[in-house]
């Protein structure tokens, strides 16, 4: 189960800090009532024992929507899990590696930040890229911004599909227009909004108009 263009469209990145009393599982449930097209699951915080449980929870309700499932980071995980993937920053284990452990079918997706970065990436087996911050993000505090030249440049550099992520909102989606991404990653733009599956909605159709611009 490698990725396809169209499933990078709407790329939903789990995060706990919005949860307000309610289960992650729900609200993954509402970002794929609202139509996002990919999910990674990103835990900072939770023991492997119950990220391994809260992992396989998660990829069933995925197969249910026929959503692409990939765990960030934990490689470990990732197996455990079944998962359809992970996806890897540039500090963490190297493509060729994750690729070597995880098999020929499964997604592996890579931060990139420069146009050697995403070259490489691709040579050693990434599926996919993502590349950013696009914008000034809150979620990770040491993200260094990428212009959106540089954006460009990684999306015409490689054949691979593109993500943009870091700050992205419904509110500066469309000024990504042009730049040859096949969609974008989101954090807070889902997770921390009153309605899950409205924003996402709205998000995705703003989405697939930028793509096509």
């Amino acid at each position: 189960m490698r990725c396809k263009k169209e499933d990078m469209l709407l790329y939903a990145v789990t995060d706990r800090s919005w949860l307000n009393g309610e289960t992650l599982y729900s609200q993954v449930k509402k970002a794929l009532d609202g139509g996002v097209t990919f999910i990674q699951l990103r835990e900072k915080e939770l023991d492997e024992e119950h990220f391994l449980e809260e992992a396989k929870e998660i990829k069933a309700l995925c197969r249910e929507y026929g959503v692409p499932f990939v765990i960030n980071d934990n490689v470990d995980i990732a197996i455990a899990a079944d998962a359809d993937g992970v996806h890897v920053g540039q500090s963490d284990m190297e493509a060729g590696d994750v690729r070597k452990r995880l098999g020929p079918d499964k997604i592996i997706g890579v931060t990139a930040k420069t146009v050697e970065q995403a070259l490489l990436a691709e040579q050693r087996g990434a599926d996919y890229l993502g590349v950013g911050a696009v914008f000034h993000t809150s979620s990770k505090a040491d993200a260094k911004g990428i212009s959106h030249e540089t954006l460009k440049e990684i999306c015409e550099a490689v054949s691979i599909p593109v993500v943009a992520i870091g700050g992205i909102s419904k509110e500066n989606v469309s000024q990504l227009a042009g730049n040859g991404m096949s969609g974008i990653a989101v954090i807070s733009a889902i997770f921390a909004q009153p309605d899950i599956e409205a924003a996402a909605s709205e998000l995705k159709e703003l989405t697939a108009k930028m793509v096509k611009a």
